[in-house]
């Protein structure tokens, strides 16, 4: 009989039509229309403009697949796509080193007190423009700069950091190394201390436990932390301009040269167009492996 009531209960709630929740639509058309507005409609836009053509300095509304046949059937193109990934790929993996010990110590190894004050200190850099923040490497890096001249000192150099890819690096750091350590962190302050001790209680290193325990642990947040900057780094624009000298380019610095070169917005929206799913493609590759991948095993 009890069988019967809950089938009974259960079929007529899956007859019953399930009505939208008015309160949660409403607070949440906020967000769908900023989305709207601010990100599918130039999207959409942007989609448009790359099949639109340029006669005598001017847009017309077209279609035509010329665009993106001329960008893509440009070896320099496809070298600057592959190494601006890399460079992405590059600042993600360095930032995300450097960034753990620091976490790894602010979540684990401080007081409460000191933790808090690391958090305001990491938070402190955003209060001054990125750009500011970035030609201040300048004297830094320079051929006649702080480093160099310490250097001198010391017996050697100069050594050439500026315009190349080291410096391009530090740029990137100083954009997204303290949201890494502040994602990494909030990561790490959250992984179950039980789990900690009971692998030091079965005899597990402090190393091991690092590795076999918080890591797995942490996981999520550490995987998101290193996607972060790996977008933030794939789409700068600073950093390669002021600390890399813009050669090799990367495909922020090569948008702004197909826009000057003849005013040809609709092939710089190719390259923008691509930027746009690329980081999507990797956006969600990183949150399958971040929450589905383990979801999938079992």
């Amino acid at each position: 009989m009890a069988a019967a009531a809950e089938g009974v209960t259960a079929g007529a709630g899956r007859g019953r039509r399930v009505r939208p929740d008015g309160y949660a639509l409403f607070w949440g058309l906020p967000l769908a229309v900023w989305q709207g507005v601010f990100f599918l409609a130039p999207l959409a836009f942007l989609v448009v403009m790359t099949f639109w053509s340029v006669k005598n300095f001017r847009l017309e509304a077209d279609f035509d697949t010329v665009n993106w046949v001329k960008m893509w059937s440009k070896g320099y193109v496809v070298d600057t796509y592959l190494r601006t990934l890399g460079y992405g790929a590059l600042a993600a993996a360095v930032c995300s080193l450097l960034a753990f010990p620091a976490a790894y110590a602010l979540a684990f190894k401080v007081s409460p007190a000191t933790r808090r004050l690391g958090v305001f200190l990491l938070i402190t850099p955003f209060f001054t423009s990125y750009i500011v923040r970035v030609y201040s490497w300048q004297p830094v890096l320079s051929e006649s700069g702080i480093l160099n001249t310490v250097f001198a000192h010391l017996g050697f150099g100069p050594v050439a950091m500026l315009n190349t890819l080291f410096g391009t690096v530090i740029g990137y750091l100083t954009l997204c190394l303290p949201l890494v350590i502040l994602l990494q962190l909030f990561s790490l302050a959250n992984v179950d201390r039980s789990l900690i001790e009971a692998a030091h209680n079965l005899g597990c290193g402090r190393i091991r436990t690092v590795f076999l325990v918080i890591v797995p642990s942490a996981k999520v947040g550490l995987i998101l932390a290193a996607t972060f900057a790996f977008i933030l780094c794939f789409g700068d624009f600073v950093s390669p301009v002021s600390l890399g000298g813009s050669k090799p380019p990367t495909l922020s610095i090569l948008i702004v040269d197909t826009v000057k070169q003849g005013n040809h917005w609709p092939r710089a929206a190719v390259v923008a167009l691509t930027m746009v799913v690329t980081l999507i493609v990797v956006a969600f590759t990183a949150l399958y492996f971040a929450y589905g991948h383990g979801r999938a095993r079992r």
